[in-house]
């Protein structure tokens, strides 16, 4: 038997450097594995997870039987695998791993696709009416990417990956459209001209029918949310004042709407669906004033930095935590424009950054190893301010998690 620590140290010694799919393929293929369930898969460089959490509870405010597959976990594999809002037991998740086991080494899967394949059976048993998947990253030789969805749906594109996914956008889009399926329609978020030209190129190919989001207006904070009209949904209401998920409720209106004539939602249905979504680690107090959000890159970094501006008017002090394969120097720019107090640290993690590769910025910004401590220095020094702690998803998590114990 394993605990969840050894069950995480497992999947930390089968994360890859490198990835190709072919030993994946060969076991589905020795398994005649089959997912048939009705889906809606999403990728893009932001929003993908957010987006799949709205549409994911929109559906379950409809009276549905739902599942969610999304990743990373912040501290547990099972969060990853939702069913009508509960997550897998951790026990009911080690037996079936446990089962698989010997067969999932057979073939050196890595982590995310035995994670994948977990999630998929457990899926399949619990009979559900409609499942709604997040991809890995990228799109076409993904691990969730073995299915044929009702839609798919790529929020953004920006340069992320791009030792895995190609150096321009054009390029990211070409791979992540790698989801689209034949005569199954696709729906994009607002991305450049060269990503969608990509894209529709991809979709011509298959005869997917192209929806590009509707437009959104009057996006504002009233009592303390973020609201706002779409061209197919007026007077929307979320639970979070950050307005830049806004783009994201959006995108869940639209795929609700395209799917109405096969999953009739009403309006109020959706509303409802958006306004009671959580969305842990964006746009998350953890403290009165204490923020934690999973902005990981510039695009998201820029989206959290304008819903500041509107949302919050008190002096910021961030604490910067990053991947080391992460634009972080483009993140900290775009953070000097809302603080003049600025933190970097690192943590736990084999990819995180370290003091000594933050050595070029080290005369700019202050470097602390100890952020616990810090963050209570800083409440304790500026109690009515507001304190960040941004620039990695796994970090915000990490902080959520050492601050409530």
């Amino acid at each position: 038997m394993m605990n969840k620590v050894e069950l995480e140290e497992y999947f930390a010694n089968h994360n890859y450097s490198t990835y190709e799919r072919s030993k994946y393929d060969k076991y589905l293929e020795d398994e005649d594995f089959d997912f048939s369930l009705p889906s809606i898969h999403i990728t893009g460089t932001n929003g993908k997870g957010s987006t799949a959490n709205y549409i994911y509870n929109i559906y379950r405010k409809n009276g549905l039987k739902v599942g969610l597959y999304n990743s990373p976990y912040l501290d547990d594999v099972t969060e990853m695998i939702s069913i009508n809002g509960e997550q897998i037991s951790f026990d009911k998740y080690l037996e079936k791993f446990l089962s698989k086991k010997d067969k999932f080494e057979k073939y050196n899967l890595s982590s995310f696709e035995m994670q994948t394949i977990l999630a998929y059976e457990f899926f399949k048993e619990a009979n559900l009416d409609l499942v709604i998947i997040e991809v890995g990253m990228g799109g076409y030789i993904d691990a969730t990417n073995i299915i044929v969805p009702m839609l798919s749906i790529i929020t953004s594109v920006s340069l992320e990956h791009t030792s895995y996914l190609g150096g321009t956008t054009s390029e990211i889009a070409h791979n992540k459209a790698g989801i689209i399926k034949k005569n199954i329609p696709v729906l994009v978020g607002k991305m450049d001209e060269f990503a969608l030209y990509a894209i529709r190129e991809s979709a011509k190919r298959l005869n997917a029918p192209v929806h590009v989001v509707s437009e959104y207006f009057n996006e504002q904070i009233i009592d303390g949310v973020a609201c706002f009209n779409s061209q197919k949904l007026k007077d929307v209401r979320l639970s979070t004042p950050a307005l830049y998920q806004v783009k994201n409720a959006t995108l869940a209106i639209d795929a609700v709407k395209i799917l109405n004539e096969k999953i009739p939602v009403s309006d109020e249905t959706i509303k409802l669906g958006l306004k009671e979504a959580t969305l842990p680690c964006r746009f998350e107090y953890v403290e009165d004033n204490i923020l934690i959000d999973g902005a990981h890159n510039p695009e998201a970094m820029q989206d959290l930095v304008n819903s500041l501006k509107v949302a919050v008017h008190k002096p910021i002090h961030v604490i910067f935590a990053s991947f080391r394969d992460k634009n972080f120097s483009q993140m900290l720019n775009i953070l000097d424009t809302i603080s003049l107090d600025i933190t970097i640290t690192s943590f736990n993690h084999k990819r995180a950054k370290t003091e000594d590769e933050y050595f070029l910025f080290l005369s700019t910004y202050k470097f602390d190893g100890d952020y616990l401590g810090k963050i209570k220095e800083l409440k304790e020094t500026y109690p009515d301010d507001l304190i960040l702690i941004t620039g990695s998803l796994y970090f915000a998590g990490l902080v959520k998690r050492e601050l409530k114990k």
